[in-house]
């Protein structure tokens, strides 16, 4: 039983005994409502006034019993409700309610089924570059640790459509679904899915069979750690020197570069030139490793004679500071970069 329901236990024993002392007092003794209220209160709080009148035999009796069972009551009350306060019960009543007040708020967000070990690695991407996520957990302890951390995540069940609709999945803009089972990560797009049809849906897939059923289900792409990792493992030794110069270049130090995406906007001036005219490496210092075009035909590498067109993805390597001076240019109309 967890803390907050033994505070209700609590709650109830003590008006049962209230009722059923009044009851007592009234048959036994003969006594009005008011009176045999009266006598009961004094008794089970031990507060010594005066009684109504002297007691029978069987009234003093009822009256040990009552006082016994107070007592045990009161002692039961007293370890729930230090429970309830040591263990953060309360602390963390009130960090939900201030957690739900900020999902409400929240627009063209992301959520993130599930906080194991893949999910933890998603919430650690998203805060690192700044994206607004929120994560539900069924798993309280996992809850509590994303919100320690200064995370946003609610205790719920990501298959339950009402749990969905309390995170926002109606505003938000994509879901990763990161879930234990290949059955609740099917189920949890599917209710998305159907709750959301322009969501964006990245899930995870644990059988080797279960990527088909996840896209049937609605997925927009379907990851599986496992083969990921077998992946990378055979690169380590079959492509030793490639994955180390990954890792260089991702891991450089202080210095983190990274390959990002940044879509070029309609009203951008690098709109109808070429790669040579819009001097994108001069500008920024980013190295263009890929454009992925609207009809999402990717060219690999391309040439100083690429022209540009809006909504296309300029996918680069660098520096955040790089990729933000890239930004700017790709937004903007009428503003050189030096």
């Amino acid at each position: 039983m967890e803390s907050h329901q033994k505070v209700y236990a609590v709650i109830i024993l003590l008006v049962l005994l209230v009722c059923g002392g009044t009851i007592g007092y009234m048959y036994i003794e003969d006594l009005s409502l008011i009176d045999s209220l009266y006598m009961t209160v004094i008794t089970i709080s031990t507060v010594g006034f005066r009684e109504v009148h002297d007691l029978s035999t069987a009234g003093r009796l009822f009256t040990i019993l009552l006082i016994i069972s107070g007592l045990f009551i009161a002692a039961f009350a007293v370890t729930v409700v230090s429970t309830f306060v040591i263990e953060g019960e309360f602390r963390f009543l009130l960090r939900r309610r201030l957690m739900e007040n900020s999902v409400a708020h929240l627009k063209d967000h992301y959520i993130i089924c599930g906080a194991g070990q893949t999910g933890q690695h998603v919430v650690s991407q998203f805060k690192k570059r700044g994206v607004p996520h929120i994560v539900i957990e069924a798993e309280r302890p996992k809850v509590e640790h994303i919100i320690d951390m200064g995370g946003l995540a609610v205790v719920g069940d990501a298959t339950v459509e009402e749990d969905l609709i309390k995170v926002g999945i109606d505003k938000a803009k994509g879901l990763v679904c990161c879930l234990s089972s290949d059955a609740d990560n099917v189920f949890t797009v599917l209710t998305a899915r159907e709750i959301n049809p322009d969501l964006l849906i990245v899930s995870r897939a644990i059988d080797d069979k279960a990527d088909l059923k996840l896209l049937k289900a609605g997925a927009d792409k379907v990851v599986s750690p496992n083969e990921i990792g077998g992946t990378r493992m055979a690169s380590l030794i079959l492509r030793p020197a490639v994955v180390s110069f990954l890792d260089v270049i991702t891991r450089a130090g202080e210095v983190i570069i990274d390959l990002e995406e940044v879509t070029v906007k309609s009203n951008s001036t690098l709109v109808g030139k070429n790669l040579a005219e819009a001097r994108i490496p001069e500008q920024t210092g980013l190295i263009i490793m890929a454009v992925k075009r609207a009809n999402k035909e990717t060219v690999i590498n391309p040439g100083s004679g690429f022209r540009l067109s809006d909504n296309d993805v300029l996918i680069v390597l660098g520096q955040e500071e790089q990729v933000e001076k890239l930004q700017l240019l790709a937004r903007q109309t009428d503003l050189p970069l030096g």
